[in-house]
């Protein structure tokens, strides 16, 4: 069994303009107001590389590192109360970010293409009722093509279904 290398990556401020883009829908159309900020982050799992492959991916494929800020196997510490919301696709949906990253890392290396699983987290800073915490997580999580994703790092990617 190979390794599972996991990155996040953030964009900086004045590039961030999706988690400000949430951040006023949630104030202003949820009316959650108390909510006084967003961090916004993708979730980058990926297995079947070394871990050369992974530092060239790194900075090439998962971030762009003039505008983002990556962060290996942990996210920043994080002050005062928050709130983690992980969403990612669900089993068997497309998912084009992972797509995208898997074709990239196969044309970087030449060799077989890896297995990469993308999440978003929202992490929610302020006092946050748990109907607010239901109001965004039924705001941000389409039922048909996304779940709640765990924050614990797999052990690997491949994925057991099954016999129909």
């Amino acid at each position: 069994m190979s390794k599972v290398y996991r990155c996040y990556t953030e964009k900086r401020e004045d590039f961030d303009v999706e988690a400000q883009g949430v951040l006023k829908e949630a104030r202003d159309s949820l009316g959650i107001e108390g909510l006084t900020a967003l961090r916004l982050f993708n979730r980058y799992d990926v297995e079947g590389i070394d871990a050369g492959t992974y530092a060239q991916a790194r900075g090439s494929v998962f971030s762009e590192p003039q505008v983002d800020d990556c962060y290996d196997e942990t996210m920043p510490e994080m002050q005062g109360e928050h709130w983690i919301l992980a969403v990612e696709a669900l089993p068997g949906q497309y998912d084009q970010r992972a797509d995208s990253c898997a074709q990239c890392i196969q044309i970087l290396t030449c060799l077989e293409r890896p297995v990469v699983r993308a999440a978003k987290l929202y992490v929610f800073f302020g006092a946050l009722t748990d109907a607010d915490r239901d109001r965004l997580r039924n705001y941000l999580i389409n039922p048909v093509e996304s779940r709640q994703a765990e924050l614990s790092k797999p052990e690997t990617l491949e994925q057991q279904y099954p016999q129909p």
